[in-house]
């Protein structure tokens, strides 16, 4: 039986210093092809003001300001307008003493930051091998996925593990489940989520519930892990089959694989799946409440943006869509790697 403890050393910055091309990319694009802080120089913008001039959906409008924010570009002003920082206003626009747009348009033509245009122009995902109606990450019904390729279901589910396999058992340490007998595992992947809290709660049994191709590696892996006869693997739709009912339902890096509307969609799916007294997980990244930073998370939130339908969230916005469900979220709880939890329990008595 594989071991499954938590890490002696933190690996968060090597996470920081792999997502660092973001911030190139999206600072080159706003200097160099939407001219965003020449925009701002003249007049300050809200954000629905700057998505018309920009010619941008709401999503790619909110990562693009959310990561300037973060690099301290941009800021609102007690009108809710975005405007300039001193430093930006003196570096960052054409025709100042001291502007270095030139300098950072040098990488205008490079494929990152193309291609990071290309995303924010569509706000569609980059495709598989370039088909733009596909996605490499996420499975929508109709969509052409790698979740539904065994070879490359079986590559991108095993490394996301290298992640979740540090935060997991950080995870199941933080949030006590003795009095639950049963999770449920939403796009459970590997299923390392659960193997964590099986192997911290000895009463526990779980459902992994994933895409069939997906569950191929997570059978492997419960098997590793020592668990199999405590696990069930279903295979199914999260937003058209029916949801197992459970103790606890797990949402762990979900949600931000997609819009908002999919989002309050697969909440109150989960909502109405928990058992009386239970509780939903999210776990997830989360952005300020006033989507301005931490700069890491900013640039994690280009990265999903690119690659899913969704972006980085705020517990602020996860809050709201989880009381609009019913369901009573408590304070985040950090784990690992930026990585936090959020438990809402419904509003009947607590088991």
């Amino acid at each position: 039986m594989l071991p499954l403890g938590i890490p002696e050393t933190n690996p968060t910055s090597i996470f920081e210093y792999f997502r660092g091309n973001y911030g190139t990319e999206l600072l080159t694009a706003a200097v160099a092809h939407f001219d965003v802080f020449g925009r701002l120089a003249k007049q300050p913008r809200t954000l629905a003001e700057l998505q018309l001039e920009l010619r941008l959906a709401e999503r790619p409008a909110i990562v693009l300001t959310t990561a300037l924010r973060a690099m301290q570009l941009l800021e609102k002003n007690t009108a809710g307008q975005f405007e300039l920082t001193a430093i930006a206003a003196e570096h960052l626009v054409r025709g100042q003493e001291f502007d270095v747009g030139s300098y950072l348009s040098l990488a205008a033509t490079s494929p990152g930051v193309m291609e990071m245009v290309e995303r924010l122009r569509t706000n569609r995902p980059a495709g598989l091998s370039g088909d733009e109606a596909g996605a490499a990450f996420i499975y929508r019904d109709g969509m052409k996925s790698a979740m539904e390729q065994t070879q490359l279901a079986a590559h991108f589910t095993l490394a996301l593990s290298g992640r979740a396999k540090n935060v997991a058992p950080m995870m199941a340490t933080q949030i006590p489940l003795q009095n639950a007998t049963t999770l449920l595992d939403v796009g459970g992947g590997t299923g390392i989520y659960s193997i964590a809290f099986l192997r911290a709660n000895p009463q526990l049994r779980a459902i992994v519930f994933d895409r069939p191709e997906v569950l191929k590696t997570a059978e492997v892996f419960v098997a590793d892990y020592g668990v199999a006869a405590r696990v069930q693997l279903q295979s199914g739709d999260m937003f058209a089959d029916p949801l197992p009912h459970a103790d606890v339902i797990l949402l762990s890096n979900i949600l931000h694989d997609w819009d908002v509307t999919e989002c309050q969609t697969l909440i109150h799916r989960c909502a109405a799946a928990l058992n009386p007294g239970g509780r939903l997980i999210i776990h997830d990244v989360l952005l300020n409440d006033e989507l301005d930073g931490p700069l890491p998370i900013a640039l994690y939130s280009a990265a999903l943006f690119t690659l899913t339908e969704g972006r980085a969230y705020s517990a602020s916005e996860y809050n709201g869509w989880l009381r609009n469900a019913g369901l009573q979220p408590q304070p985040p709880i950090a784990t690992l790697i930026h990585c936090h939890a959020i438990v809402a329990r419904s509003s009947q008595p607590c088991f």
